[in-house]
């Protein structure tokens, strides 16, 4: 009886232990449940807690809109044969003499390479004099060059060649295979070509991004939008600078996850359950199912929506609740759209406490009781 009697004193003791080791809170990864929503506006708090539905899912499946306006759109294809201030030209004049005005004596060809074009659009040939270039195309020059000459010789034979100049370039920098600076050529007047002309982009094409600058305008556009969208494939402007770069967003994973982390997005768009498979899924030891929270600060008109309300002013604390339990709960998880700097947090399930409790009380009562046989030892009994 009385060893019967000094079990269930051990049992009551061990349970009053284990309540006083919880309450006076074991580790964990962060707040429970009954934490989260002790938060939410219902109850005095500042953040709006929503179960994820279709309702939901539909309001938030909000995705970053990249693109060029009309007026990168509508920009007409620069002639290649258009010549700008700073283009380099080069220049051959055939004269129909034996004693040439401009060929060295015994030849009856000069050549002129490298004529630069001078910022105001002109160009400087001997007898002919100062002649507009910019603006023309090398045949018109050629025509002025040669009514300019035959006054002087007869019968000039003029050709004018543009070459590659400063006056038609773009550069290109960031993740291509050939940071430079580049000429507006034939092959090369719009942005696609000139991303293939530096090499093409060196990162993951999913999550690669375009930006182009031209003045005080910067436009971006997604790598593979360009190519899905031949409209998007814009003529180029002398001075356009390109950037290519991988796409910053993120997410931040924390709780009973495989990975506790800040995530860069692996695509243009990732769902809920695409992100916890990015982190290792679910704790299977730890992990609550039915306790997936994705916070985030969501604009008024998204909030106005999910709420179905008309008066919030400003970003909203929002907080998604995501229970895969549930019939339809991964297809849930599977619709919910995150977005950049979304937190994606897992709770720990009930057990995995109580668990932790256990250990830590059985722990220390095998610390006192190894302290007890040692004193013990030492004093002889």
């Amino acid at each position: 009886m009385k060893s019967k009697t000094t079990r269930w004193a051990k049992a009551v003791a061990l349970v009053s232990v284990v309540a006083i080791l919880g309450s006076c809170g074991l580790p964990r990864v962060g707040p429970n449940k009954r934490e989260i929503y002790a938060g939410s506006v219902q109850r005095d708090g500042d953040a709006f807690i929503v179960d994820v539905n279709d309702h939901v899912t539909r309001a938030t499946s909000v995705i970053p809109s990249l693109g060029f306006s009309d007026g990168f759109r509508k920009a007409g294809v620069v002639g290649s044969d258009t010549i700008q201030p700073g283009d380099t030209l080069g220049l051959t004049i055939w004269e129909n003499v034996d004693d040439a005005l401009l060929a060295p004596q015994g030849t009856n060809a000069t050549i002129l390479n490298e004529v630069q074009v001078d910022g105001a659009g002109y160009i400087f040939v001997p007898y002919a004099g100062r002649i507009k270039a910019a603006g023309n195309s090398p045949e018109a020059v050629r025509r002025v060059i040669s009514n300019k000459l035959k006054d002087q010789t007869p019968d000039p034979q003029v050709e004018v060649r543009r070459l590659a100049g400063d006056g038609s370039t773009v550069s290109l920098i960031g993740a291509v295979g050939g940071q430079g600076v580049y000429a507006i050529e034939r092959p090369t007047r719009t942005l696609a070509t000139m991303l293939a002309r530096a090499g093409g982009v060196t990162i993951i094409p999913e999550v690669a991004q375009v930006t182009l600058i031209r003045g005080d305008k910067r436009e971006k556009i997604w790598f593979q939008d360009l190519f899905d969208n031949p409209e998007m494939d814009i003529a180029l402007r002398g001075g356009d600078r390109i950037l290519v770069e991988t796409d910053t967003r993120a997410f931040t994973s924390l709780g009973a996850t495989g990975t506790q982390a800040r995530v860069p997005f692996p695509t243009q768009t990732i769902s809920a359950i695409e992100a916890l498979a990015e982190v290792g899924g679910l704790s299977a030891v730890n992990a609550d199912p039915k306790g997936i929270f994705i916070f985030r600060n969501e604009p008024a008109e998204i909030a106005n929506q999910v709420m179905g309300r008309n008066d919030l002013e400003g970003a909203q604390r929002m907080v998604y609740v995501l229970n895969l339990t549930k019939p339809n709960g991964m297809f849930m998880a599977r619709d919910f759209v995150i977005r950049d700097q979304d937190t994606v947090y897992v709770t720990e399930a009930p057990f995995s406490q109580w668990n932790k409790a256990i250990a830590a009380t059985t722990g220390s009562l095998s610390a006192v009781n190894t302290l007890n046989d040692s004193v013990a030892t030492v004093s002889g009994q």
